[in-house]
């Protein structure tokens, strides 16, 4: 190598170790984050991470530290926090464009709202002005909600131009590559083991084992910052606040409703064949020796898990009317008439309710949900109380409408008043929650948090 670039190669490695540095000082909360990267010259672009390493041009990086030395600071906590917040693990149906932006939009927010004049640039000012306009329509600035937001508005390409050059701070291609694809362009090991253990197995399938490994040793820390960053605001006097809620987002636990549904399953008799406690050997041997007569007839029960007793009641206050509410009883009904969880014959109310019974529908069959669906109305609105539903149910099961009532699914935004005991069924709260607020149930209820896109 040049002894000319060589120096280079160093005097810009020194800048953001500074940098790295730096960030330590300032934001004890992100020491296991800041040091998983090796840092690696290359010339073909300026900044680009693939989770383990910090791919970077010497000459931009010692460019940026001329004009101000505030640049690769932020540029480099830009970097950790698309890690941090694993933006590269996306899901391949994303449009790249507008979550490559997004997740500079994020990132830029939540460096601002720090307020660390060790990250303050010129540019932070300018990215301002949009993003207090994003504000006023969306209460919290995340990747995936600033996606939304991006793709039903209609950006000209200038625009989108505009945003990413006042966004950007590095190079997204590495999230696109797998471990062989980094290792045969940019020349480094393709290993994605690091010093940090998360302890625990991923949900990530992008493809190959090495990106699932830098998936989950982010995650765990992720999780591992949102336990240290309150603590570390108020010691330091800092304001964290679009960060947790970030962190709150991509730590959040993501529920299968289908799972869930499926543990209201009781055991009864279905007309099936029992396939288990068939055997064939001696049904055929019958066949050949009496003709067209076998020895053993097939089983024609079989005891199957499905749901034959339950309740839904739909808090129908302001906050979870409408398009809605259909669309859970839709995906309740689709998972219900899936596989064998939906017996022929069932008793199912669907019950509307604010602070006091609105609508009971009884469903018995496939049928009568059908018409349900095609006819449902909302009523009610206004305020919430839970405590009448459980006291219906409780009036319809002392009057055998119910024989063996598994469970009562609640779903509803959260706030009103709950039973003081604890009824002689199951019962699940489920709350859509946009917001990533926690909200509250007894002790005796279960708790289920969706997202409107999970429904």
């Amino acid at each position: 190598m040049p002894e000319a670039q060589e120096k280079l190669n160093k005097l810009s490695r020194d800048v953001l170790i500074l940098s790295r540095n730096t960030l330590l000082v300032n934001l004890r909360f992100l020491d296991a984050a800041l040091s998983q990267f090796e840092l690696v010259p290359v010339n073909a672009f300026n900044l680009m991470t693939d989770g383990k390493h910090i791919f970077y041009n010497p000459s931009h990086v010692l460019k940026c530290y001329k004009e101000a030395k505030e640049i690769p600071v932020r540029d480099y906590l830009h970097i950790v926090m698309h890690c941090v917040f694993r933006h590269m693990y996306m899901s391949p149906s994303l449009e790249r464009i507008y979550w490559d932006l997004a997740c500079d939009i994020a990132v830029e927010n939540m460096i601002t709202e720090l307020g660390l004049r060790t990250t303050a640039t010129t540019k932070e000012w300018r990215q301002t002005r949009y993003v207090t306009e994003l504000k006023k329509k969306l209460k919290i600035i995340t990747a995936e909600k600033v996606y939304a937001h991006l793709w039903n508005k209609i950006y000209s390409p200038e625009e989108l131009a505009e945003l990413q050059e006042l966004f950007a701070a590095d190079e997204h291609d590495a999230w696109y590559m797998n471990d062989d694809e980094i290792s045969q362009r940019f020349g480094v090991s393709s290993d994605s083991n690091s010093g940090y253990n998360p302890g625990q197995d991923g949900d990530y399938e992008q493809g190959d084992g090495g990106r699932s490994a830098k998936a989950d040793m982010w995650k765990a820390i992720a999780e591992r910052m949102q336990v240290d960053i309150d603590t570390f605001g108020k010691q330091r006097g800092i304001s964290p606040g679009a960060m947790v809620q970030n962190l709150t987002a991509v730590n959040r636990e993501r529920y299968d409703y289908t799972a869930f549904l499926k543990k209201f399953a009781v055991m009864g008799e279905a007309m099936k064949i029992n396939d288990d406690d068939f055997d064939y050997i001696f049904y055929t041997y019958g066949l050949q020796l009496y003709k067209k007569m076998p020895l053993i007839e097939p089983l024609e029960y079989k005891e199957i898990k499905a749901i034959k007793e339950f309740v839904i009641a739909i808090d129908t206050s302001g906050s979870t009317s409408g398009e809605l509410v259909q669309r859970f009883v839709q995906k309740t009904y689709n998972i219900l008439k899936s596989t064998e969880s939906f017996f022929t014959k069932i008793n199912l109310h669907i019950i509307q309710c604010n602070t006091g019974i609105q609508e009971d529908k009884k469903i018995t069959c496939q049928e009568d949900f059908d018409e349900y669906l095609n006819t449902m109305q909302i009523h009610g609105l206004g305020g919430t109380d839970f405590r009448p539903v459980f006291e219906y149910v409780e009036w319809m099961r002392q009057n055998k409408e119910f024989t063996n009532l598994k469970g009562l699914i609640y779903f509803t935004d959260g706030y009103g008043a709950f039973p003081a005991k604890k009824p002689d069924y199951d019962a699940a709260f489920v709350f859509i929650d946009d917001e990533y607020n926690n909200p509250d149930v007894p002790t005796w209820a279960i708790k289920l948090v969706l997202q409107k896109d999970e429904i």
